[in-house]
């Protein structure tokens, strides 16, 4: 059966660095993006030149017609969708808890929970196994990022439950289900956080002494989805240099 795969938030980073892989190891992949259709098509061209099939689609996928819409194009491209990757997410500005107004608060869940809920959902709806999702979390679910992003940790503990959850109820159809939590890994959401250096930062501090790439996170997913994890289902998987 051919494997096809969308990678939601595939326009840059840890994202754009799976997908990139997924091709490269026969996957048919949809680059999913929200607003920059530049590096999505991009990235598309790139996978193209080096043998790869891949399209990228439009949308919003906290929104739950946006994601029917990329399920139905993925489908009319490749066929049905036997893999998922939940990559979608935001930060906004370092702050303590206390100076996060509930509209921030709202959209940050709705973009990082609501937005892996649907997707899982529309997948399980249009898919029988066997299969596999990886929801990309992060160490800050149990570190909770005091000081800094107490909202966006809480969001990734929200996604380690449901990937918990998830895993058990459809472990008997053949669909495995599990996370990767990446630590400190050098990619452009430092930035929107307001602190582009974060990683240089802190990374001394780290056991490995480093920050991580983008490329040690996608060849985690790139595990978690394929057979060579077959056994494997409902866990955690921390890329974080010993964090």
């Amino acid at each position: 059966m051919s494997k096809v795969v969308i990678v939601t938030g595939g326009a840059r980073g840890i994202g754009a660095a799976t997908a990139g892989l997924l091709a490269a190891k026969d996957f048919s992949v949809v680059v999913n993006y929200r607003a920059n259709a530049e590096r999505a098509t991009e990235l598309v061209s790139q996978i193209e030149a080096g043998g790869g099939d891949a399209i990228a689609v439009q949308a919003d996928v906290s929104i739950e017609a946006q994601v029917a819409r990329l399920f139905d194009a993925a489908e009319n491209r490749f066929g049905t969708v036997t893999h998922l990757v939940n990559n979608a997410g935001i930060l906004f500005q370092q702050t303590t808890l206390i100076n996060v107004d509930l509209e921030r608060f709202n959209k940050v869940m709705q973009v990082n929970v609501n937005s892996c809920f649907l997707c899982c959902r529309e997948y399980l709806r249009r898919h029988r196994g066997p299969g596999a999702i990886v929801n990309v979390s992060s160490v800050a679910a149990r570190l909770g990022s005091p000081f800094e992003y107490v909202d966006y940790a809480a969001s990734k503990g929200a996604i380690d439950s449901l990937t918990k959850g998830l895993a058990t109820e459809v472990a008997a159809q053949g669909i495995r289900v599990n996370a990767v939590r990446p630590g400190l890994i050098y990619t452009e959401m430092h930035a929107d956080g307001g602190e582009p250096n974060r990683v240089d930062r802190i990374a001394p501090n780290l056991p490995m002494k480093r920050g991580g790439d983008t490329s040690e996170v996608a060849e985690t997913i790139f595990w978690l989805l394929s057979e060579q994890s077959s056994y494997v289902t409902g866990n955690l998987v921390d890329v974080a240099g010993g964090r």
